[in-house]
């Protein structure tokens, strides 16, 4: 969906004619065109689409072509289960329930697209610090003015070391989307909280990045992204980032 709008937004910047599209793509959105098996085009029926059970009945192939259905599906299914049940458990039945249900599955999503594309797309970013800001008026996760606060703070720390690295190597660091996504974060649980979030998540991301250089899975100039990072981060944070900053000050005292 990004890639067709940049490519229709250069055609038009040039004033090229528009790139031809064929009735098959016409429509394109998360729901558009409906899913469909990427070897032989058939239609996922809606049986076919049930989050893991379809995966073990179909046996892990499609029912028309029987090529092998990738693991991806069933893995991301049943973590977003997991990771929802536990969000369900420890909030009970309440609207930071619910709230934190929709910030859990942005998360997956953009952790996911980053270690793809490594791209943070602004369509899941900025809804993502609205939302935050808006639950903030209901004292929802945190109070309106640390919100705000913590919405500003996180874009501007991650772009205060983007031009600091930019201005002492020469070179781009990070994306405009790491900014974004921790103000997002810092909208969700305010200021408080952000210390804690960049801390853990450059530590976790400095140790996985060693480790996969060490492996051989990794070069020393090549591109990690860091958006799995804060997500992870931002998501214990959410949940446990209080008890743990209460842990911390306990033990320095």
């Amino acid at each position: 969906m990004m890639q067709r709008d940049w490519r229709l937004q250069c055609h038009e910047y040039l004033e090229l004619d528009a790139p031809e599209i064929s009735e098959n793509t016409q429509a394109l959105s998360l729901s558009m065109p409906a899913s469909a098996c990427p070897k032989c085009g058939h239609k996922i029926r809606a049986w076919e689409n049930i989050p893991v059970f379809s995966y073990l009945f179909l046996k892990g192939k499609c029912s028309s072509c029987h090529d092998a259905i990738s693991m991806r599906y069933p893995l991301v299914e049943f973590s977003t289960a997991i990771l929802s049940f536990i969000v369900a458990l420890k909030l009970g039945v309440s609207w930071e329930t619910l709230a934190a249900l929709i910030f859990t599955w942005t998360l997956i999503a953009l952790t996911l697209i980053d270690l793809d594309k490594q791209l943070l797309p602004d369509t899941m970013t900025l809804p993502l610090m609205w939302l935050g800001l808006l639950l903030s008026f209901f004292n929802i996760f945190t109070d309106t003015q640390s919100s705000l606060i913590g919405a500003m703070s996180g874009y501007l720390v991650l772009w205060g070391v983007f031009q600091i690295f930019r201005m002492v190597t020469g070179k781009e660091g990070m994306g405009f989307g790491d900014f974004k996504l921790l103000a997002a974060l810092g909208a969700w649980m305010g200021w408080t909280l952000l210390p804690m979030i960049i801390l853990l998540s450059s530590v976790v991301g400095s140790i996985i990045g060693v480790a996969m250089i060490i492996a051989g899975k990794s070069k020393r100039q090549q591109c990690i992204p860091f958006g799995p990072y804060l997500a992870v981060a931002g998501w214990i944070a959410l949940l446990w980032g209080h008890e743990i900053n209460q842990l911390y000050l306990s033990t320095i005292q």
